[in-house]
């Protein structure tokens, strides 16, 4: 299986979110990077409320159970480890701590579940006449359905792909966007390839901001509307294909999709992330990024642990070596018994 790494979600007019912010100076030892890095958290982080609800995270029990691991006889190495661990108590696959010598990262949120997409059915699936437009690949399957594959969002599609892609699925009678293991990118591109399945602006859903630096500084819910596209658009059946390794920008696209009338998502769980990414650096150098901006779904529901598809079907063992992608299938066999409206 292929590994994918988390990217950072952007947005042009969030530029300024990859800067660094202010905090108390410390000293530059074991100890003074422990307490910076926690207070940064403290002050920046979005989404300690959300995930004291979920899973009772106490960001204050956090501090106390780690500042004992921390002595300033330890190196680097230790340093490290200690401050990746307490950063893996908030679950969020943005936050993520950068040195020279590794990357800490929480990747649970898809190491922990099966992958649910097979390298080899992919290319069988594909086959090798498929058709490349920027970052998608694309074919017509033997049942006249359309598949496109998005490996990732970091691959821009511009319109004039998006064009020649529509434009050869066209007579297809429905549409699958195979995006799982897609781990994010830039949301705008996310959004432009949204905007080809919507007929009208659409309100997709909700963004706060940090206000202060208390847990619970935060801007009012601002709306998020979607333009449809001036170019070519898709007026007939959408089925999104998901898995746990959706993630960021990919799962803010499985969200919008989630809220047209004429889209099913298909497969498993995704990933979640759906906090934007803020950067900071300790009194070492080190980088520490981490959710400061949670985004809702239109209906004002936290989307940081994924959504859950129309229809869960997972890949077995069985099919999978009979060449059988489930996933797959199942969103064809949705074609056959269902009309979209």
């Amino acid at each position: 299986m292929k590994k994918y790494l988390v990217y950072i979600v952007t947005l042009v007019h969030l530029v300024s979110l990859s800067s660094c912010v202010d905090t108390d100076e410390q000293p530059n030892t074991p100890t003074g990077n422990f307490e910076a890095l926690w207070q940064i958290m403290d002050e920046h982080y979005c989404f300690f409320d959300y995930k004291q609800h979920e899973y009772g995270l106490d960001w204050n029990a956090v501090y106390n159970n780690y500042k004992v691991r921390v002595s300033d006889k330890m190196n680097s190495q230790q340093l490290f480890e200690v401050l990746t661990d307490m950063l893996s108590e908030l679950r969020d696959g943005h936050v993520n701590l950068t040195s020279a010598m590794d990357y800490g990262r929480y990747w649970a949120w898809h190491e922990a579940y099966p992958q649910n997409f097979s390298d080899t059915l992919e290319r069988r699936y594909m086959s090798t006449d498929y058709k490349i437009a920027g970052g998608l690949r694309y074919r017509v399957l033997d049942d006249n359905i359309g598949y496109i594959r998005y490996e990732s969002f970091m691959t821009p599609v511009g319109e004039g792909n998006l064009d020649d892609c529509l434009s050869y699925l066209m007579l297809c009678r429905g549409l699958i966007i195979d995006i799982r293991n897609n781990g994010g990118g830039e949301l705008t591109t996310a959004e432009r390839l949204a905007g080809r399945f919507i007929q009208e602006k659409t309100l997709v859903g909700y963004m706060q901001h940090k206000t202060g630096k208390g847990h619970n500084d935060f801007s009012d819910l601002e709306e998020r509307w979607l333009e449809p596209s001036s170019n070519l658009r898709w007026h007939k059946g959408v089925c999104v294909l998901t898995n746990r390794s959706v993630f960021s920008a990919a799962n803010d696209f499985a969200v919008i999709m989630h809220a047209l009338p004429n889209v099913r998502i298909v497969g498993d769980h995704t990933g979640g992330g759906s906090g934007m990414p803020m950067s900071s650096s300790l009194p070492n150098g080190w980088s520490v990024r981490y959710s400061a901006c949670p985004m809702y779904d239109r209906n004002k529901q936290q989307t940081e642990f994924g959504i859950n598809p129309d229809i869960k079907i997972d890949l077995t063992d069985e099919a999978t070596s009979q060449g059988i992608d489930l996933i797959i299938e199942a969103a064809r066999r949705y074609f056959k018994t269902h009309s979209f409206k």
